[in-house]
């Protein structure tokens, strides 16, 4: 990966109106996204709904995605679940598809361990399996926080080489500060972070925004890049309120429907995660399409 500010689009998966899994429209999307912001994606994640494909959708979604990229994008595949044996055999088998860089291992959900209990999954999934792992800690959705000495003695661990952290900006820089000495990446989970936590040092974001603001995500950070964090400030304070209506309603419904009103056509999100209704449409659709200035 290179060394500037990545932004890593959590990618959104189309579904046709039967349920299965758009191919066509994934690719459109994907091809867009390069063009404009994406330097790498997370496919089969949260926002693409994951825990809702089957374990062979899951093999034929990377499997194909690998050949939709064609090199041309970091590919980070989610991997994890809440079972340490469920986790460790799915992520030897995407370890043979051939063009993923690496696994996105979340924290157990449901099961609540404690921090023992978080370190022994995750050297047990790092030991068993040759594909390099991010940790994903995202307390909202687990019921548990990976506390950040622990991640730090992940860090150590050989095979994982970052974190995706949906905390605070405190934590962001005491694991940047804490890690920079080890092969091991922090990622803030947050929009909203893009420019605070390139100021404490993080690789970069795996974003849902990007979807739709990859080009002015990537001109924040090039400002900051650049010196200039008064206009990188200035354009994040314009897309902050967009980024929090992406999360209005239960992800990804939200950017789904920006998706779909914008030309894509990624259907529904699939139960238990609804549609949004026509007034949260429109009323997402007003502050999505406010404007934002050109910095370029």
């Amino acid at each position: 990966m290179s060394n500037t500010h990545q932004i890593i689009t959590a990618l959104v998966t189309p579904f046709n109106q039967d349920g299965s899994i758009n191919y066509d429209e994934l690719e459109q999307l994907t091809n867009h996204l390069i063009q404009h912001g994406s330097d790498g994606f997370v496919i089969g994640g949260t926002t693409g709904e994951g825990p809702n494909l089957s374990h062979d959708e899951k093999i034929n979604l990377f499997s194909k995605f690998v050949e939709i990229v064609d090199g041309r994008a970091k590919i980070i595949a989610g991997t994890g679940t809440n079972s340490t044996s469920d986790t460790v055999n799915f992520t030897k088998e995407v370890a043979q598809i051939n063009g993923i860089d690496a696994g996105l291992v979340v924290v157990p959900y449901y099961n609540k361990p404690d921090q023992a209990g978080m370190v022994a999954h995750f050297t047990a999934v790092a030991e068993a399996s040759d594909l390099p792992l991010i940790i994903y800690n995202i307390p909202g959705r687990t019921g548990v926080t990976m506390a950040n000495e622990t991640i730090v003695k992940l860090a150590h661990q050989q095979g994982i080489i970052g974190v995706k952290q949906c905390t605070n900006l405190d934590d962001l820089s005491y694991l940047v500060d804490h890690t920079q000495d080890l092969d091991f990446d922090v990622y803030t989970g947050e929009d909203g972070q893009l420019l605070s936590g390139a100021k404490v040092g993080v690789k970069g974001v795996i974003s849902v925004a990007s979807h739709l603001f990859g080009d002015q995500m990537q001109t924040v950070t090039d400002l900051f890049d650049q010196g200039d964090i008064k206009s990188a400030a200035e354009l994040q304070d314009q897309l902050t309120p967009k980024m929090t209506a992406l999360f209005s309603h239960p992800s990804p419904a939200p950017v789904k429907d920006a998706l779909n009103r914008s030309g894509f056509e990624v259907g529904e999100p699939k139960l238990p995660i609804l549609k949004l209704n026509s007034q949260q449409s429109d009323e997402l659709h007003e502050i999505l399409a406010q404007g934002v200035s050109d910095n370029d």
